[in-house]
């Protein structure tokens, strides 16, 4: 059997689409919760996860940084922006347009980590021929 990282890689976007997926639901129920009296936002952390888990040494190889991240915890974390400013009389923090650009650039990030796995998985297939 020959070893590969390529399975690090589709593990690692996997997780990345999980966590997109989840960011599309909390973008969703921000949308539906826009007029709602004292709601906080919600967003998903996962790339300040991954690049932590990643580690920054500058001349460690890409493929020994994605196998070091999948031994730590890559989960996505759903988080409430208390934080950030209530402009409403209301005390809701989101705004709805905001909101909306964020679901279109969610929505282009997972399209794009799609085509990442399914070129990873054409790729093998070339491989195999």
């Amino acid at each position: 059997m020959f070893q590969s990282s390529v399975f690090n890689y589709v593990d690692v976007l996997d997780k990345a689409m999980d966590a997109s997926w989840l960011r599309n639901e909390a973008i969703s129920n921000n949308i539906s919760n826009a007029t709602t009296p004292g709601y906080k936002r919600q967003d998903v952390a996962f790339e300040s996860v991954l690049k932590r888990a990643m580690g920054s040494r500058r001349y460690e190889p890409t493929d020994f940084k994605v196998a070091k991240a999948l031994n730590k915890s890559l989960r996505p974390r759903v988080y409430t922006e208390y934080e950030s400013l209530s402009y409403r009389l209301d005390k809701n923090n989101e705004d709805i347009e905001t909101e909306n650009v964020m679901l279109a650039a969610n929505q282009l990030k997972y399209q794009g980590l799609f085509d990442s796995m399914k070129q990873e998985f054409t790729n093998l297939q070339a491989v195999m021929k």
